[in-house]
């Protein structure tokens, strides 16, 4: 018994990519979360409030909000590698911090805590870009399995990245004047003109808008945070992060070559 008991674990850990990186990683989420409840507990005391203690909360309970954490963690746990995670959760919360810092201090979007930007929330980013760094290695083995000519993945590329730069322009055009707009304009529009690798980009932002959906579909219904446009969501917002994703992603390749030529 105890023998097919170690043989189903073994299989479930290899089939989804657990190693002992993944449990270090899963560690740190939950205490992230626990020192999130703990520090900013009347924001946990009042979402606690909205439930109804004298009815079943089955009915009550927001699946949505689980469903994106059940997702995540799994995600960030398969494939694990502290090494290589690190410089990614870095990137994550440093570029989280810069685009919750321009949409807050813009008005793009509000959070119902007026934070602007509220701390509690950056620690959601480095998460999400590990989660994405998983769905992209994901879509890569499933990309590799279609047959495609080599022109595709430039033709993508060209497709998406412009279209989103109109959206963009589009968005952000009432805070055309604001100085973190222009950066962001000019960041996009050179991460966009300046492709390393077209296919590795187009997948990044598939899985990154793949995932701010969900995320963004949660937060807008729930008004955790609103937009201006009071969409919920914006498709804007859904492609911005897979537009993120790239910007991390090449913010992380720019690190490593840095760090690789400064150790040789």
């Amino acid at each position: 018994m105890n023998r097919n008991r170690t043989t189903l674990r073994r299989r479930l850990t290899a089939t989804l990519g657990w190693t002992k990186s993944s449990y270090v990683l899963m560690s740190s989420f939950a205490a992230i979360l626990l020192v999130i409840i703990v520090v900013w507990w009347p924001l946990a005391k009042d979402a606690l409030s909205y439930i109804d203690w004298s009815r079943p909360l089955w009915p009550q309970m927001d699946w949505l909000l689980l469903f994106d954490f059940a997702v995540m963690s799994l995600l960030i746990m398969a494939g694990a590698d502290l090494k290589a995670d690190t410089l990614i959760i870095f990137v994550g919360l440093v570029g989280g911090l810069v685009i919750e810092s321009w949409g807050t201090q813009t008005n793009l979007w509000v959070y119902y805590t007026s934070e602007r930007p509220p701390l509690w929330i950056i620690p959601a980013w480095p998460i999400a870009s590990l989660s994405i760094d998983r769905l992209t290695r994901l879509l890569q083995r499933l990309a590799r399995r279609v047959p495609a000519r080599r022109s595709t993945a430039p033709l993508l590329y060209w497709l998406i990245f412009p279209t989103f730069y109109a959206l963009l322009l589009a968005f952000v055009w009432p805070t055309r004047g604001k100085s973190l707009t222009l950066m962001a304009l000019l960041l996009c529009a050179l991460l966009t003109l300046t492709p390393t690798d077209h296919r590795l980009a187009v997948l990044t932002f598939a899985a990154g808008a793949g995932l701010g959906y969900f995320l963004e579909l949660w937060g807008t219904t729930r008004l955790c945070w609103t937009y201006y446009t009071h969409q919920t969501p914006p498709l804007f917002a859904v492609l911005a992060h897979g537009m993120a994703a790239v910007a991390f992603w090449r913010t992380w390749l720019l690190i490593k070559q840095l760090g690789n030529r400064l150790l040789t």
